[in-house]
């Protein structure tokens, strides 16, 4: 028999090929793995144009959305964040993936325990921040990745158990954000230099390690810890010490009991006469006594003194002067309304200025310790166009949060509610100041909270004050993490805007469509009817009725008759309703995000140049018209 042998070339020419084949194969096989993977989520809609015929990649640019490419075209990492995702992230298949380095989910609404990283190859990043992960970390979870991951954020969910000790073995670890979680027990010692860490509103308690004594205080607000760069600690008392005062209070106890017995049983005739006499006491004051005819409506319920607190109110801000609660139950009040939340008072106390009291029952899903936590830091914030958080009681069933009061009342109350023909309304001057502090207030909430998707989350007339100069104050902001998720839902007004009712997500886009809102109902003095409409469903008919009239008829049209103009300030009025019409565009692609909506609003003036103004009347429809059909200012309502 004789052998037959290909020749060299051929031989070369089928490794050849395959070689270059194997990227190929290895990225189909990528794409497929990821198809599967997506099956495991649910409301993947964002991700629709993955397809296994197209590759993920092309080079170093991403083609399918949230995918993270390398530059030879391998899928470097997933970045799925603000889509509304739920279900159960499939590690085992997304591990197959091997080129993975860096994960995403934040701003989505995974539960459950946090994910098994063991399969995956040196992760550098993983980001899983405002969730609804819960449960304990294991001590080892990151223990194969000393040497790659530099970034981890888990805040804003609600993980339990001790730091993972791990963490402090990651040598590249520049960012830790662990803040605002349920995590206990003391901080390990982390020694990587470079470090930045938060573990602000937890539940840590004991002294801040050496390796964390240069980090911001701030890294550790709302926790039960000392040392630098907060106030030292206390020396604690020796076990011995502590088992001798248990042993003697035990002792006294006992013999207090003793004695209660006796004296209890010698005196037991007497006391029944006792308490008969105390009754009739009792009964006849209750009939002599009149109440205060203007004492708070929570008077009636004697059960706020009886709680576990003690009716204790707690006190956020250090330059306000303090009071009991007793103090406001025995304030004369007057009922300013009823809001979505609950009923507001204005209580006037015996000394000291106004405050105001708001009742919240929708808070009973949030625990005492969390909602201490978030209050400590709603009374950190510090702004001339925010209402300041004075002092807030806890009660399980229900809560109260004091405010300062705000002379001027609300501006919905200065837009829509009907006045004496002598009483003058908003003309433009005061309402580009008030538009101009509601952005300034808004755009500081967005930088001291970035980790919340909804820093405000409840922009709308009522919910902006005015003082005696009628500068703006943002009322009822940053409560949507202490708010039960089925009311905020239900009432809130982030949760009326186009991605919540057509895809049942909130984005960092959306406080600033109820920015938009706003402005086009300060404009036009039309209340936004969609906000009375409970649920999901909500139609922007606002924004429709304007987009009509600036394309069909005179732009004149849809300002508020009542807005007195100021001399050459009806290009500026033009303008902001430009802005307004972009903030609330239905497309959050081309929705404007804050910083670009502040910077067009900083912009107004309160009149033009007369060679502005002029220009502006000589064009009169044509300028109204050409203006609205800028591409820069373009407009969509529809979905």
């Amino acid at each position: 028999m004789v052998c037959y042998r290909p020749p060299y070339w051929l031989t070369f020419i089928f490794i050849h090929v395959l070689l270059t084949s194997l990227p190929f194969l290895s990225a189909q096989n990528d794409s497929a793995r990821l198809i599967t993977f997506r099956s495991s989520l649910t409301n993947f809609g964002a991700l629709n144009n993955w397809d296994v015929q197209v590759p993920p990649c092309k080079n170093d640019t991403q083609i399918w959305t949230g995918i993270l490419c390398d530059k030879n075209g391998n899928v470097f990492g997933l970045q799925l964040e603000n889509m509304g995702l739920s279900g159960t992230i499939d590690v085992d298949t997304l591990a197959e993936v091997t080129s993975i380095r860096t994960l995403s989910f934040m701003n989505n609404s995974f539960e459950g325990s946090m994910p098994n990283l063991a399969k995956f190859g040196p992760l550098r990043g993983l980001f899983l921040s405002n969730n609804r992960f819960s449960g304990d970390i294991g001590a080892d979870a990151f223990k194969l990745f000393s040497s790659s991951l530099k970034k981890v954020e888990l805040a804003n969910n609600e993980f339990t158990g001790n730091i993972p000790a791990s963490l402090t073995q990651l040598s590249p670890l520049t960012d830790l954000q662990l803040q605002n979680n349920k995590f206990d027990g003391e901080i390990p010692d982390f020694e990587q230099t470079g470090l930045k860490a938060n573990f602000a509103n937890n539940r840590l308690d004991g002294s801040i390690p050496k390796g964390l004594r240069s980090q911001d205080p701030s890294a550790f607000a709302g926790n039960n810890v000392c040392g630098k760069p907060l106030s030292p600690c206390k020396k604690k008392l020796s076990k011995k010490i502590i088992i001798i005062i248990i042993a003697i209070a035990s002792l006294v106890a006992v013999l207090a009991a003793i004695m209660i017995a006796l004296f209890v049983r010698r005196n037991r005739k007497s006391r029944k006469n006792t308490y008969k006499d105390h009754q009739v006491t009792k009964t006849e004051r209750k009939e002599t006594k009149k109440p205060h005819v203007n004492e708070i409506q929570m008077r009636k319920e004697e059960n706020y003194k009886r709680t576990d607190n003690g009716g204790k109110l707690h006190f956020v801000r250090s330059d306000r002067e303090r009071f009991e609660l007793e103090d406001l139950l025995r304030a004369s009040a007057d009922v300013l309304g009823s809001g979505s939340f609950g009923s507001s008072y204005k209580a006037m106390l015996v000394s000291g200025p106004a405050v105001v009291v708001k009742r919240f029952k929708e808070m009973s899903n949030v625990g005492k310790e969390d909602f201490h936590a978030h209050m400590r830091l709603l009374g950190s914030l510090e702004h001339p166009n925010l209402l300041p958080l004075v002092a807030f009681y806890y009660k399980k069933d229900e809560k109260l949060l004091i405010t300062d009061f705000a002379a001027k009342g609300s501006l919905a109350s200065h837009l829509h509610v009907k006045r004496r023909p002598d009483e003058p309304g908003l003309d433009w001057a005061i309402r580009l100041k008030i538009i101009k502090g509601v952005a300034r207030g808004l755009d500081y909430l967005y930088n001291e909270l970035p980790r919340l998707s909804l820093p405000h989350g409840h922009l709308k007339s009522s919910n902006v004050l005015l003082d005696d100069d009628f500068n703006p104050l943002l009322a009822d902001y940053s409560l949507v993490p202490v708010i039960n998720k089925d009311h905020a839902q239900h009432l809130m007004v982030a949760y009326k805007s186009p991605e919540f009712t057509q895809h049942g997500r909130t984005t960092k886009k959306t406080d600033v469509w109820c920015l938009g809102i706003l402005i086009l109902e300060m404009l036009t003095g039309k209340y936004p009817a969609n906000y009375l409409e409970q649920g999901k469903g909500g139609k922007p008919d606002l924004g429709t009725w304007v987009n009509s009239v600036v394309r069909e008829e005179w732009t004149g049209e849809v300002f508020d008759k009542e807005m007195k103009g100021t001399k050459n300030g009806e290009g500026e009025m033009l303008k902001l309703l430009k802005i307004g019409m972009c903030c609330c565009e239905w497309d959050i692609a081309r929705r404007w995000d804050i910083k670009e909506a502040i910077e067009k609003i900083e912009g107004l003036k309160e009149r033009e140049d007369e060679e502005d103004y002029s220009s502006y009347v000589s064009e009169g429809d044509a300028y109204s018209s050409r203006a609205m059909d800028d591409d820069n200012f373009s407009f969509s309502v529809t979905s």
